[in-house]
């Protein structure tokens, strides 16, 4: 079965054909230092380091201890974990192979 996002639109399908062309973490940080804000960077870093920290089954006063992430944003980040795109998932497992 092939997943359908409500979000996909021609705008964001170019964006992530770029994404894909990354070769190497030298590359990314170029390429997301001119597409984002280091606030943007540096929101998008934290997401992803609470769903590690869930994904461990830290609680939510220890990730909030190590990330400095808001109870909101571990909050939401567990929602995504739970009843979302399954994306954090995906990363998830290919990153412990």
């Amino acid at each position: 079965m092939s997943y359908e996002s409500k979000l996909k639109n021609v705008e964001t399908d170019d964006l992530f054909k770029a994404v894909l062309l990354l070769k190497n973490e030298e590359e990314c940080y170029r390429f997301f230092e001119d597409i984002c804000t280091i606030k943007e960077l540096q929101a998008i870093s934290q997401r992803f380091q609470v769903a590690k920290l869930l994904s461990s089954k830290k609680t939510y006063n220890e990730i909030e201890a190590i990330t400095n992430a808001s109870t909101a944003t571990i909050s939401r980040v567990n929602r995504c974990l739970l009843y979302g795109a399954d994306g954090y998932q995906l990363i998830l497992k290919r990153m412990k192979e």
